[in-house]
């Protein structure tokens, strides 16, 4: 017997379109989509309204949201949890990027068994962005390639689904191959990489670029008058690499977006938000565990915002949430709607191997979002389901 059923809505599966407006939930799952709108006898009924109704969003990259960072404090990393079905964000990576190292072992522990408090959304596991990088980028840790390191944090942080890379750190392709056979999903970012340097991390195993553009220079020029090629165009080259952006207009421009689409079609592009203590909120100052405040914007980048750094004003992260990721997205790109959500849904669910995430079809996990439309366009979430269960309602 079902145990929910939404009606009067139009339920959009990512890259398809719309495939129904009534959808049944049992037992956790989608149990079937259908234009039929008799819900007699079934458990709890719910009137759509005319709404959208997707699956939630999965944010792959983002360190923290309204006044938590996921690495400050096991008690943080849940209570930043609690706030993301409000954005409509069912699934995430908690991003960490200062901890991995043989002096926080324990306290990775100490993050790890706090997922497990964890219940209004899903957290597949962790995103390491780090140590191995080449470049610091906002204070991140630049460490050579060590196998044996890296087996120490992958135990100590229990489920890892994702670990940055960059392809110019010494010794890294022990580091990608070993994350490939632990079924990690090795991301490339910080890099001033070289092509060589990039196609020998791609052939590695590395299928995917995070932050794109972010903490990607362009090489230095060797022949005057000859634009420089580096990691940028050799992943742009790369059909078989996704890539994911930081969708708040000032990161990343929106041509440079148009422009990955061009080369990789809509599925291999992926929203994410890289968000800070903050996001969510309105513009202001925050403290972060990484040495220096953070001053936010509405929707936009979060900084440095330590005057006495070299550092200070340059940015730090975003103060994004992935609904409105999604709605520069859907301003921004000349797509079908169904092809810009499966950006922030399936692209990332596929990315990660999450098999029933990401999508309506039957047997999925009812990981859902019913929106509002404002009068702005703006869509914001009414309602939002994990696994069936409402965790949202405005």
């Amino acid at each position: 017997m079902a145990d929910l059923v939404i009606t009067n809505i139009l339920a959009l599966q990512p890259g398809e379109g719309v495939i129904g407006t009534c959808l049944t939930v049992s037992a956790g799952k989608i149990a079937y989509i259908s234009d039929s709108q008799d819900p007699i006898g079934q458990a709890d009924v719910i009137d759509g309204g005319g709404r959208l109704l997707t699956p939630g969003l999965i944010d792959i990259h983002t360190h923290g949201l309204h006044t938590f960072l996921y690495e400050e404090s096991p008690e943080q990393l849940v209570r930043c949890t609690e706030v993301l079905p409000r954005y409509g964000t069912t699934n995430v990576l908690p991003t960490l990027y200062t901890v991995m190292n043989r002096k926080s072992l324990k306290y990775l522990e100490s993050l790890s068994g706090a997922l497990d408090s964890v219940d209004h959304v899903c957290v597949p596991g962790f995103h390491l962005e780090g140590p191995f990088l080449a470049l610091a980028g906002a204070g991140a840790e630049t460490v050579p390639g060590d196998v044996g390191l890296l087996k120490e944090v992958l135990a100590a942080a229990g489920r890892v689904k994702a670990m940055s890379i960059s392809p110019d750190t010494p010794n890294i392709l022990p580091v990608i191959e070993h994350l490939c056979e632990s079924k990690i999903v090795p991301f490339i970012t910080h890099t001033h990489a070289s092509v060589e340097q990039t196609v020998a991390a791609l052939e590695a195993g590395a299928r995917h670029a995070t932050h794109f553009y972010d903490v990607f220079p362009v090489p230095d020029e060797t022949e005057p008058g000859a634009r420089p090629v580096g990691a940028v165009e050799t992943i742009l080259a790369d059909s078989g690499c996704s890539v994911d952006f930081i969708c708040d207009g000032v990161h990343v421009h929106p041509m440079a977006i148009r422009a990955a689409v061009a080369a990789k079609g809509w599925r291999g592009v992926v929203l994410i938000t890289d968000s800070n203590i903050g996001a969510g909120l309105p513009a202001g100052r925050f403290e972060t565990p990484w040495g220096f405040p953070v001053r936010t914007s509405d929707d936009g980048p979060a900084r440095n915002d330590d005057p006495g750094s070299p550092m200070y004003g340059t940015l730090a992260g975003s103060s994004l949430t992935m609904d409105s990721g999604i709605g520069n997205l859907r301003r921004w790109l000349n797509l079908p709607d169904e092809q810009v959500w499966a950006m922030g849904t399936l692209n990332p669910a596929r990315l990660l191997g999450l098999k029933n995430k990401g999508d309506l079809h039957t047997g999925a996990d009812a990981d859902l979002v019913l929106w509002d439309e404002q009068p702005d366009g703006r869509l914001v979430a009414n309602r939002t389901w994990t696994g069936g269960r409402c965790v949202f309602t405005r």
